[in-house]
């Protein structure tokens, strides 16, 4: 597939992307250089600049949003601007929101490079920061004008962050399991996970995995076109992020002295204290949360007998991690700060059985209660 077709139109395109990921900004610009050359008589894009950031939990704020901005309006980008973002779910997600509020609103597109964000982070238009180290807490629904599918850069991945990712993949296929593509994926990670190279079983796999990506990418696209704004539907997407977001926040570390006027200010998070960080990826939070979503579906009654211990065998053998590093007490604070919660109550999904889930009203001590029983 060939990117430069979906550029054609744009009188100017700023591409931000992932530091670890910068060569490929590059090469797209020697690429739209060469093509300029062989037909100068064409209107094709100019890259007007490239900038790159370092992409962290910790970095997703709306400073690093203020940063973007100004970096926009120093390199002249005007209202007919493209903002290009390459690179995983953290740089989609802070690249369309500053795309969405800078002059009102520039056109953004994406290049995902993680499985994680070809899967989830870059379909849907859901974009934003952290605040205080509460996931997403201030961001915005748009559509991106594209999102190109690049399957090459997943050989590329370290491992850990190509498994991490795969989390969202089979989240997807519990929800929704069109031609079994659940058992599907998880035989088919047990094998890569249990490989001598790892990565050469990637590379051998790469069809399959690709065809999974693609079918989890177009579930999650139906839903949203179904559901854009999160009324009904598409809460089911949200499958084990609420005790995947707590379990990130406590592992971030609670900052300390945040009340206004002791020193904090808008951008600089190196003016805030953090105690007891610790090494979680939102992939690895999530399947975590999953089982708890698991067990907590099992405790309401509307589960399976046994599904909890099931999803944890199927998330180990692919490499995943499924007992949360915290206590529920730890968690519960996290969960009724959780941007979903209306009047109180959580939309939690619940797992019936592969592919069936519903949602449940509950608050936060009502899921806590019934986990502990």
């Amino acid at each position: 597939m060939d990117l430069m077709q979906y550029l054609e139109g744009y009188p100017s395109i700023y591409v931000l992307c992932d530091s670890k990921v910068e060569p490929l900004a590059h090469e797209l610009e020697k690429a739209l250089l060469a093509k300029q050359a062989e037909s100068p008589q064409d209107k094709l894009p100019a890259l007007k600049a490239i900038a790159s950031i370092e992409t962290s939990e910790h970095e997703k704020t709306m400073g690093t949003v203020l940063e973007i901005c100004n970096w926009l309006l120093e390199s002249g980008a005007d209202r007919d601007a493209l903002l290009l973002a390459i690179g995983g779910g953290i740089t989609t997600d802070i690249a369309g929101f500053a795309a969405s509020i800078y002059k009102r609103g520039i056109s953004f597109a994406f290049v995902p490079t993680t499985v994680l964000a070809q899967v989830d982070a870059a379909i849907g238009g859901k974009t934003g920061v952290n605040m205080l180290d509460y996931k997403n807490m201030i961001g915005i629904i748009r559509q991106p004008d594209f999102t190109f599918e690049c399957p090459e850069v997943l050989k590329t991945l370290p491992y850990r962050d190509f498994v991490s990712g795969t989390s969202e993949l089979i989240k997807t296929f519990i929800i929704e399991n069109e031609d079994d593509n659940y058992t599907r994926t998880i035989r088919l990670l047990s094998a890569i996970n249990g490989a001598e190279s790892r990565s050469a079983a990637i590379e051998e796999y790469s069809n399959d995995i690709l065809s999974l990506i693609y079918s989890a990418a177009a579930v999650k696209a139906g839903v949203v076109g179904r559901d854009q704004f999160e009324n009904g539907e598409r809460r089911k997407l949200n499958l084990g992020h609420t005790f995947a977001h707590a379990i990130e926040h406590v592992a971030q570390g609670h900052k300390v002295d945040i009340s206004l006027g002791q020193g904090v200010k808008l951008g600089k998070d190196h003016d805030i204290a953090y105690v007891d960080r610790k090494d979680i990826t939102h992939g690895e939070a999530v399947a975590m949360g999953m089982v708890l979503a698991a067990k907590l579906s099992e405790k309401v009654g509307v589960a399976k007998d046994n599904l909890a211990a099931k999803l944890a065998n199927n998330l180990a053998a692919c490499g995943l991690p499924t007992e949360s590093p915290y206590s529920l007490d730890e968690l519960a604070e996290a969960m009724t700060r959780d941007k979903k919660a209306e009047e109180g109550k959580i939309h939690f999904v619940l797992i019936q059985d592969i592919g069936d889930v519903i949602l449940k009203d509950l608050s936060v001590d009502e899921a806590i209660k019934l986990l502990e029983a």
